[in-house]
């Protein structure tokens, strides 16, 4: 095993003209993508991914939930192979990034260590995990979840979209779904690139985020049930205003998460009211509260103190509220020695870094339970994400990605 050295980078032009030609895949509508799982432009963009893979000399595995799994050989057969990867699929008005930056970034892994003639003992597998973002299929991370043991196939097959289209049916259709049964093959380790979606790295002028922890979630269904009437003519002291309700509910969301400052975070993304009318008080709102932390404990007492806020503040307006806990996971932390691997790879090639916490969830939140994992992330301007506006340098992306390398192959122990 040779020494690495800051001479070994990946080929940053390279991957930038992959990103920019897999964006053609699915265009957005102002400059971002509409790549949706299990659509025929994820097909689309599937294929381009294995005709590139194939180019730089990997065999394709595909699995019955449609993750790709391109092997690039190690020299020992019976050594556990290094996976990279994330995701290729996005949000209905995402970026050219999220996700796509980390499986690009570890094809570029496999064409560069070609390009040098430079082995490795473990294989090196690049994954694409399917619907990690969830907007059609709903929970996010959903085949990542089924490799991990956090759902069951069947679950997960029966997940139907806003059509009522089921999951398995739509794997099927578009030709994906493969006949390797999910969760069967081993790790060595796992490790993810991914932009950060988050302000933080541009605003301490760090290139690269060493990522220990990520947050746990909550999310909580919160439904309050009250009498819609006239807005004109119906007297103050006599409305049962649902819609006021939910906004002292929401200032109570607001309070709890300050209350664990700095990392906890919450907010409601998903709103709901009924009927909707301009002149019509709300008799009913269904809305879903976001909670996060990097401590489990935190998310317990934040759970605990919604539930018991908003019920006292329903029962002092006469209102009936229900909750249904409706998804989440706990929060991870990640391998220490693949975290060491990311640091001493960042420092190594003399980029700026600095840890961080992961404050969205990513595939390898669920492969962390079943095999050594860690994350590298680059920022993004302005932190936007889940955006047609979303932007990274092609400066970032390399670095990401020339951290991405120097952790995998360091794992995978390189030959001479």
């Amino acid at each position: 095993m040779s020494k690495l050295n800051s001479n070994l980078r990946i080929n940053g032009d390279r991957l930038w003209d992959s990103l920019m030609e897999m964006a053609k895949i699915g265009p957005g509508i102002a400059g971002g993508n509409n790549r949706q799982t299990l659509t025929d432009e994820d097909s689309e963009g599937r294929t381009l991914f294995q005709k590139w893979c194939e180019i730089a000399g990997c065999s394709m595995g595909l699995d019955q939930m449609g993750n790709m799994f391109a092997t690039w050989g190690g020299t020992d057969p019976d050594a556990l192979p290094v996976y990279v990867g994330s995701h290729l699929d996005t949000q209905p008005t995402g970026g050219k990034y999220d996700g796509i930056l980390g499986v690009l970034g570890g094809l570029e892994i496999l064409r560069t260590l070609n390009d040098l003639n430079i082995k490795t003992k473990h294989a090196i597998v690049v994954t694409n995990w399917t619907n990690e973002e969830g907007t059609r299929f709903a929970p996010p991370m959903l085949a990542s979840g089924v490799f991990g043991g956090v759902h069951t196939q069947d679950w997960a097959y029966e997940r139907e979209d806003s059509d009522g289209k089921k999951f398995g049916d739509e794997l099927s259709r578009i030709g994906w779904r493969g006949e390797e049964e999910v969760g069967m093959r081993k790790m060595h380790a796992f490790f993810e690139l991914h932009i950060e979606q988050g302000p933080i790295l541009e605003a301490e002028s760090k290139e690269i985020g060493v990522v220990t922890h990520g947050q746990g979630l909550s999310w909580t269904e919160i439904t309050i049930v009250g009498k819609d009437s006239h807005t004109g003519s119906t007297p103050m002291p006599m409305r049962k205003n649902a819609g006021l309700a939910m906004a002292r509910v929401l200032e109570l969301v607001d309070e709890i998460a300050l209350s664990h400052a700095p990392y906890a975070v919450g907010a409601a993304g998903h709103i709901d009211v009924y009927p909707n009318s301009r002149n019509v008080i709300p008799g009913k709102v269904v809305f879903t509260v976001d909670l996060r932390s990097p401590e489990l404990t935190v998310i317990n007492d934040m759970e605990q103190r919604l539930e018991e806020g908003a019920k006292q503040i329903c029962n002092d307006m006469g209102l009936t509220v229900s909750f249904e806990k409706t998804g989440g996971f706990d929060p991870v932390t990640f391998d220490e020695k693949c975290v060491t691997a990311v640091r001493n790879a960042a420092e190594r090639l003399g980029y700026s870094h600095m840890n961080i916490i992961s404050g969205a969830g990513h595939d390898a939140c669920w492969i962390n339970g079943v095999a050594p994992t860690a994350m590298v992330m680059c920022p993004c301007v302005g932190g936007l994400s889940h955006n047609e506006a979303e932007e990274i340098s092609k400066e970032w992306a390399t670095a990401g990605a020339d951290v991405l390398m120097q952790a995998v192959i360091e794992t995978a122990e390189i030959i001479t």
